[in-house]
């Protein structure tokens, strides 16, 4: 399990976080992902936000706190649906599947050492290309779940 999550975002244009409360539906998808995929919560949000600067008011703040809530809402929803779906683990899975044996196996086990695995290195001489990343699949795997 995780602890709490620090639930405000930045603007990307400026190259910081700026607090902003959080209303970045993809990111909050991916986040709540993870935190399904880890076991849960053992701590809940904590909204380091604030609103912008032209946003001064009680009801400006009400409804700051409204739309990070709902964002994670949606996000969890978004996410238990991409677990559901399969696609993205699935990928994961074939992706690191020479974890599964073999010396990767043993990496993973922590039953190898280094020289085993600087001699396993040397035999394979120059490494093949690992395999596309599929970046664009997998983000139309994002969009087809959270637009669907």
């Amino acid at each position: 399990m995780l602890g709490s999550i620090d639930a405000n975002q930045g603007d990307p244009l400026l190259g910081w976080d700026t607090d902003e409360f959080p209303c970045n539906v993809y990111d909050a998808t991916l986040a709540m992902y993870e935190v399904l995929k880890s076991g849960g919560l053992t701590g809940g949000f904590n909204f380091d936000s604030k609103n912008r600067r032209p946003s001064y008011t009680y009801e400006d703040m009400f409804h700051a706190f409204i739309l990070g809530i709902d964002t994670f809402a949606l996000g969890l929803i978004k996410a238990a649906e991409l677990i559901e779906d399969g696609r993205i683990d699935n990928f994961v899975k074939e992706k690191y599947s020479s974890f599964q044996n073999g010396i990767g196996k043993k990496i993973r086990d922590k039953s190898t050492t280094l020289q085993e695995c600087s001699d396993y290195a040397l035999k394979m001489k120059k490494p093949e290309l690992p395999g596309s990343g599929r970046q664009e699949y997998l983000e139309a795997v994002l969009n087809n779940v959270l637009f669907k």
